[in-house]
């Protein structure tokens, strides 16, 4: 049994994924409104009942606001800007700068092109 905990962040950036193929509308350049969402479980709570302190999550925001946020992510990332990647890319950012700091453990991370997509990383997960 553990607990769990989840916040959403937001932030705007745009990408291309010119490996598709020829004419596919994701190839162009376009932007996203980009939704994260980052778990963290516990075990036990830690008083005064929580997993963490939401508070604890601020170096987040910061990163992918001062990052990722209305910037072109092909420049950002060293590989392909997918919402896979890119999930990946916030999860290994969180478990160097976050988790150290904060009671509760990465569990996964959720990006979200639109209302309607995402992709999701999940620490220690194997298909």
């Amino acid at each position: 049994m553990s607990f769990a905990i989840g916040k959403r962040f937001s932030f705007c950036a745009s990408h291309a994924l010119p490996d598709l193929p020829a004419g596919h509308k994701c190839a162009r350049v376009h932007g996203h409104n980009y939704v994260v969402e980052v778990v963290l479980q516990a075990a036990e709570l830690e008083p005064p009942g929580f997993v963490t302190d939401f508070a604890d999550l601020a170096p987040l925001k910061t990163y992918l606001d001062q990052n990722l946020d209305h910037r072109h992510l092909n420049d950002v990332l060293e590989v392909p800007p997918t919402s896979e990647h890119l999930a990946a890319h916030i999860a290994s950012w969180c478990i160097e700068h976050l988790q150290p700091h904060v009671r509760g453990r990465v569990a996964r991370v959720r990006v979200s092109e639109t209302d309607a997509t995402w992709a999701e990383f999940t620490l220690g997960a194997h298909p």
